[in-house]
């Protein structure tokens, strides 16, 4: 007897900025051969636009909600949530936010409603969205209040995961910022997160220290005794399989990465050069702590590309890919 093939996952694919790289991205996805059902959430004329400036062929068809086995290259279903205004590449125009926060309102609710398996995003421009007025930080705090979710962000290549405590602080603002309840809350998202969507049964998280060789015991620092440290035991009392804290300067030596599956790294420039400095094109950004899986892309809108055609797809290409390795069952 043979047995028939599965539906292909239902990814929904939000453009970002109309005006950016985001919808000469998705058609640059949609050209590819990845065996998913992508489900773009955008408009439908901006999508045809930024296929002749890509100078690829374009089959649109309306999103009905039901099962899709097979993707024909140059194909995408369509959720068209229309623009206010027809957009001028690279010229961000603040009467298009509305449209931009209703793709990311179907995406997020489409998600918890059970209509698409996983959300990939290209990248939008907050300061459009706050220029319109409303107050908006981006993706991340977007999803979270939408799904009303303790979130964590975490950057991932195929050789490397990096979880934030914190993420666009500045500097001088990390250190209050990670208290105990702070930690013990991300460590518990990473901790699950890695069990749930990576599948690791024990997974081993490597904890960075705050300060210079993780404070050298007290010589150059005491966020580690005071914080760090006893946050680690209980959580270690607990069955957890925490390696830590590590000073960062040694912490992705090769030796200790074969210690870990994942390192949390206490502020966005203490671990993130690392990962984009040798996989830049292949680094996607992800949500933890959502109840549906969400990645993205981990660059900007590139402006001063948009409209050239010429956007590399590479990341966006990697994200959708994340996401589909996330959907499949183990």
């Amino acid at each position: 007897m043979t047995l028939s093939a599965p539906a292909l996952p239902r990814l929904a694919v939000t453009a970002g900025e109309p005006a950016g790289i985001g919808p000469e991205l998705l058609i640059r996805l949609a050209a590819t051969s990845l065996a998913a059902n992508f489900v773009a959430v955008t408009d439908r004329a901006l999508l045809q636009r930024a296929a002749v400036r890509c100078g690829l062929p374009l089959e649109l068809i309306d999103d009905d909600g039901t099962a899709v086995y097979q993707r024909r290259p140059g194909s995408l279903r369509l959720r068209h949530v229309p623009l206010a205004i027809e957009e001028t590449p690279g010229r961000p125009d603040p009467r298009n936010a509305h449209h931009v926060l209703a793709t990311l309102t179907e995406a997020a609710d489409g998600c918890m409603a059970g209509r698409y398996d996983a959300i990939v995003t290209a990248p939008l421009q907050k300061s459009s969205i706050n220029e319109a007025g409303i107050r908006f930080s981006g993706h991340t705090e977007f999803f979270a209040e939408r799904a009303r979710a303790d979130v964590v962000m975490m950057l991932a290549s195929p050789e490397l995961r990096v979880a934030l405590v914190t993420t666009h602080l500045p500097l001088s603002a990390v250190s209050a910022a990670i208290t105990r309840e702070t930690l013990t809350r991300t460590l518990r998202i990473v901790q699950a997160e890695l069990v749930v969507k990576f599948k690791l049964a024990k997974p081993r998280i490597a904890v960075l220290g705050i300060n210079p060789h993780a404070g050298e015991g007290g010589h150059m620092g005491h966020e580690e005794i005071d914080t760090v440290i006893p946050v680690l035991n209980a959580l270690r009392d607990e069955g957890m399989l925490l390696i830590g804290p590590l000073p960062a300067d040694t912490a992705f030596v090769p030796a200790q990465r074969e210690r870990y599956d994942a390192v949390l790294a206490m502020y966005h420039d203490q671990a993130l050069p690392v990962l984009k400095s040798e996989a830049f094109d292949r680094t996607v950004n992800l949500t933890l702590g959502l109840p549906f899986i969400r990645t993205s892309v981990d660059h900007g809108t590139a402006l001063d590309l948009a409209g050239s055609g010429q956007a590399d797809p590479a990341s966006l290409i990697a994200a959708a890919q994340m996401a589909m390795n996330l959907v499949a069952p183990s």
